[in-house]
């Protein structure tokens, strides 16, 4: 364990993100979102056109994707940098699939890119299905200071992917993930908690799966009903009821000891869009649940790492 990763825990409890950028870039660092414009080979019609039940229709981005990604930097830049102050810079990829379609988009993409004087790290954000040499090899070119490769997995039972829509299956994931790392890549992995017809052994089995690759990060999500989305349709007759917040917050609290301390974590809950959240109520407080998540992990006895590796049986 390196001291980095070893005050972090000592202090939080687990490996924070914010932690490691400030070792990287010497201060703070915050990201500005950039929409690209790409699409999901689950609502193109490549795979299908619903999309995965949780996702709504604007899939996180942010409506600017028909503006130059320089002009959309600058506009975010400008918002904020009053309140942020001296920080590193960091663009977020985030909507839809970006590397979806030819590796010549993407290349464009990252030239534009290359191009911002004061971008110092990218994450972005993409699915496993979306990936080959050519696309590794573009993003491992990247000049940048920092970049994360950001991989939605949610689970790896595969009954769990099916009845979601993901349109692939665990051994993707696991696929893509070794090919990133084989090009020097750090892959950030998205899980998500209460799935429908998941319980904690599907979700420490999970943990239990990414733990065993090589991944260097993980974002958690706890699954909330977004306006628009397939699962608001479930959700208003009855058929999907979200995981209560003490459950998530002790699912979160052994996710993190089952993890290397070496991993860095991302995020500990879904951050909601502005007026797309329905339910449940307290995933739009996340004060409150980075407090549930603190005690419970206080109430546990269990930092990060504490349960890593598991016992092989």
């Amino acid at each position: 364990m390196d001291h980095v990763s070893r005050d972090a825990i000592r202090t939080r409890g687990h490996h924070a993100l914010s932690v490691r950028w400030r070792a990287v870039f010497g201060r703070a660092a915050r990201k500005i979102p950039l929409d690209a414009g790409f699409s999901c080979p689950n609502r193109d019609g490549t795979l299908s056109k619903g999309g995965c039940i949780f996702c709504n229709a604007r899939g996180a981005g942010t409506g600017l994707a028909r503006l130059p990604l320089a002009e959309q930097w600058a506009r975010w830049r400008e918002a904020r940098q009053a309140r942020w102050g001296d920080v590193a810079l960091v663009g977020y990829l985030q909507a839809f699939s970006n590397t979806h379609g030819p590796a010549r988009r993407l290349a464009r993409v990252l030239d534009e890119l290359s191009h911002i004087p004061d971008l110092e790290g990218l994450c972005l954000g993409t699915r496993p299905d979306c990936l080959d040499h050519e696309k590794l090899a573009l993003l491992a070119a990247f000049p940048a200071k920092e970049l994360w490769l950001e991989l939605g997995l949610q689970s790896c039972n595969p009954a769990t992917l099916a009845r979601v829509n993901r349109g692939h299956g665990p051994e993707s994931f696991a696929e893509a993930v070794r090919a990133a790392r084989d090009h020097g890549l750090k892959v950030c992995a998205h899980l998500m908690a209460g799935l429908p017809g998941e319980d904690e052994r599907h979700w420490d089995a999970t943990v239990d799966f990414v733990a065993s690759l090589p991944v260097a990060g993980v974002k958690f999500h706890n699954l909330h009903v977004a306006r628009g989305s397939l699962l608001e349709t479930h959700w208003r007759i009855g058929g999907y009821e979200p995981i209560a917040l003490e459950r998530y917050a002790a699912w979160l609290a052994r996710a993190l000891a089952r993890l290397s301390p070496e991993v860095v974590v991302h995020r500990l809950a879904a951050d909601p869009a502005h007026g797309e959240l329905l339910a449940p109520e307290w995933a739009g407080d996340k004060r409150r649940v980075h407090e549930a998540i603190r005690r419970a992990a206080a109430a546990s006895g269990l930092r990060q790492g504490d349960l890593w590796p598991p016992a092989q049986g």
